[in-house]
């Protein structure tokens, strides 16, 4: 997973494009890691991708390609292999019931009481697809143009091309399975724009597009359950990796549980491990994801040996409801689609609190449509929130705290009719007004920045694998299509292709080259080293002697403030090494003064927030080297030491054009392996939405 790598691209800017045209040209062979202002931090290897050559395929073929030439394995042997699944949202449910359907043995696992309540249920305002039914020039290049530029060219091409591709498929398959998606009058299905594209291509179920993809692939879930083809184990939180090791390369062969009811611990073993557990959001403590969601998965994988990538790549979503007290637990998302029709703007004059309905237009900024005039309210998130944020630091914001802009629905009302606007965003108007009292038909609702998801997470090849040996990843929890920043809509369907039209593939290829192995032994020592780490992680959590006992969500909250004011919107060198500094000095004092009641062998949310809480602050920490290390602006990592001269962010092609992949390497120190990134159809060019 480690050698130098054939055909893929290493230094951008003018050089890079020129050995990209260069047909047969080893285009990596100039590529070099740059060394790391940041102590601690040295360069490793680069990563191979494994994609198909690319001076034989384009980029737009190469998942055709790849799927026409890889391993099968005969309907007759596929109940030979035992692949384990550990979450059940759209990426997790949809591999689980597809292998399932395929004939594998499946087992999947969820710390829920039933596969439905995952977080891809909270999903608002639509998926992705391009195909083609309305007139607006759109289609599967288009689509890969706006993710790629959406992500200001730090992901993969080749994988965007594949969600292009398949998000036709997924459309389909998804009607077919029951997601009532919405219809002209007609009959054929109605699509909406989200931000960053010129073109409608985002299709939905009112404001409950993710419910209801969740729904209709736990009902597939469940079927495959029924018909015995997969088994589920609910109430089970994943605490470890069983991984082996031969001739230095590492496999990953099962897994650790603690029962969430009864504390007992349970180690699983097959051919093949899927983590699909959502992404890491909630290290800042309040954000729009549920609280339950986690990275502790993830944090496993990424020390038993599977590479991290980019984890300061983090979106913060433009319109979610601004804090407003602090006992407030958690942030509120309001999708995307509502900026179809909602204008945001500030007063002109700071501090200016009269009723927004008795400011006059002239007094009034709509600063996105003055900044951005070809995209206007529907620019990317990054762009959108940074513009803001900014708005808001400059004194211009609004609410009791003045940490708040207008998204304002008076004319879109005065156009279209209250009617067409309520057929719209009923659901999410009363999801509003449930939250905060007021009646958007009447009043502009107030949105500002939140923590909403995470383009980094787990690095894998073009074929999802990890860099352990049979170790999968999917969906948010890993760090595929998305580059810095993620298109509105395309959350859904890149878990649904990963889990639907992806894993149902590359799965199976890599159990083909291990018919007749053997699912590794309980009694082998590996997995007792799995169990033996798990207990004694526990332990020492809940034997600490709290000097100044605290509980975990008092640190929680310290963390999740270091982490929006250091590795927030934006990011300086100074608040960096500050945030740096504060995240080693509260992980002194969690480990000294945690304190856990009750026992371990029963249920104990309060041992179970505390397990995740030790995984954040060590992910919180990688952030912050991640942002510092990355000497540049791109998406929604925003350093302030480089922006162009209107203020937007400033990439540095020629150093930074890859994917940093971090691997620990003891107490604040961590390697930072590389992918460097190649384009083909899309060169490489400044984003403008203006």
């Amino acid at each position: 997973m480690t050698t130098s790598i054939n055909a893929n691209a290493g230094s951008a800017g003018a050089a890079q494009q020129g050995a990209q045209q260069a047909k047969g040209a080893d285009v990596n062979a100039g590529f070099r890691q740059p060394a790391s202002a940041v102590p601690g931090v040295t360069p490793g290897e680069i990563l191979e991708s494994n994609e198909p050559d690319r001076n034989k395929v384009r980029m737009r073929d190469m998942w055709e390609y790849q799927k026409d030439h890889m391993n099968l394995v005969s309907p007759l042997n596929r109940r030979k292999f035992t692949v384990l699944v550990v979450g059940t949202g759209l990426s997790g449910g949809a591999a689980a019931a597809a292998l399932g359907e395929l004939g594998y043995k499946v087992q999947v696992f969820t710390y829920h009481d039933a596969p439905r309540r995952a977080h891809s249920i909270a999903a608002q305002g639509g998926v992705n697809s391009a195909r083609g039914k309305k007139v607006d020039n759109d289609g599967a290049y288009r689509h890969t143009k706006d993710t790629v530029k959406g992500g200001d060219y730090r992901c993969r091409e080749s994988d965007c091309w594949r969600l292009a591709v398949e998000s036709v498929r997924v459309i389909d398959h998804m009607n077919a399975i029951g997601a009532p998606f919405a219809r002209e009058y007609g009959g054929t299905l109605a699509t909406r724009s989200f931000g960053g594209v010129q073109v409608s291509r985002t299709y939905y179920t009112r404001g409950q597009t993710g419910q209801q993809l969740q729904l209709s692939t736990a009902s597939a879930l469940q079927r495959q359950i029924h018909l015995g083809n997969v088994e589920i184990f609910t109430h089970n939180d994943l605490m470890d990796l069983i991984v082996t090791e031969e001739d230095g390369k590492k496999a990953c062969r099962g897994i650790v549980t603690r029962n969430l009811i009864t504390g007992e611990i349970t180690p699983f073993t097959g051919h093949a491990v899927i983590l699909a557990t959502g992404g890491y959001g909630n290290v800042y403590h309040k954000t729009t994801l549920a609280k339950n969601s986690n990275a502790s998965a993830m944090m496993r994988a990424y020390e038993r040996g599977a590479y991290l990538a980019s984890p300061c790549f983090v979106q913060f979503h433009p319109t979610g409801l601004p804090v407003n007290a602090k006992w407030q637990a958690k942030t509120t998302l309001m999708s995307e689609s509502l900026r179809n029709d909602g204008r945001i703007w500030t007063p002109k004059e700071k501090g200016d609190d009269r009723d927004p309905k008795d400011i006059p237009e002239e007094e009034r900024d709509y600063f996105l449509e003055r900044r951005y005039p070809a995209f206007g309210n529907l620019v990317p998130r990054d762009v959108a929130s940074r513009a803001i944020s900014q708005q808001l630091n400059a004194g211009y914001g609004v609410g009791p705290l003045h940490n708040s802009a207008y998204l304002d629905f008076t004319d879109a009302i005065e156009r279209l009719g209250e009617d067409t606007i309520r057929e719209r965003y009923s659901n999410l108007f009363e999801m509003y007004e449930d939250s905060t009292g007021s009646n958007p038909y009447n009043e502009p609702m107030r949105i500002a920045p939140t923590v909403h998801f995470t383009m980094g997470g787990l690095w894998t090849d073009f074929n999802e694998m990890t860099s352990i040996d049979g170790l999968f990843a999917a969906g948010e929890c890993s760090w595929t299509y998305h580059g810095a920043n993620r298109l509105g809509a395309n959350s859904l369907l890149s878990a649904s292709v990963d889990g639907w039209f992806t894993l149902p593939f590359t799965v199976p290829n890599y159990l083909a080259d291990h018919l007749g192995e053997e699912v590794l032994p309980l009694e082998a020592p590996e997995v007792a080293e799995a169990i033996t780490r798990t207990q004694d992680h526990i332990e020492r959590l809940m034997s600490i002697q709290a000097v100044e006992p605290h509980g975990p969500e008092y640190f929680h909250e310290q963390l999740g403030a270091i982490l929006y004011e250091h590795c927030g919107v934006s990011r300086t060198v100074e608040g960096l090494e500050e945030g740096i500094r504060k995240i080693r000095a509260l992980r002194e004092d969690f480990w000294r003064n945690l304190h856990i009641p009750g026992n371990p062998n029963d249920m104990n949310q309060t041992l179970e927030a505390a397990l995740r809480l030790a995984d954040y602050i060590n992910l919180g920490e990688l952030m912050c080297v991640d942002a510092l290390d990355r000497d540049e602006s791109c998406g929604a990592h925003y350093r302030m030491d480089h922006l162009t001269e209107d203020g937007e962010a400033e990439r540095d092609d020629e150093n930074w054009c890859f994917v940093s992949a971090w691997e620990p390497a003891g107490d604040g120190q961590f390697i930072r392996h590389a992918e460097p990134l190649h384009f083909d159809s899309i060169p490489l060019m400044a984003r403008n939405y203006k």
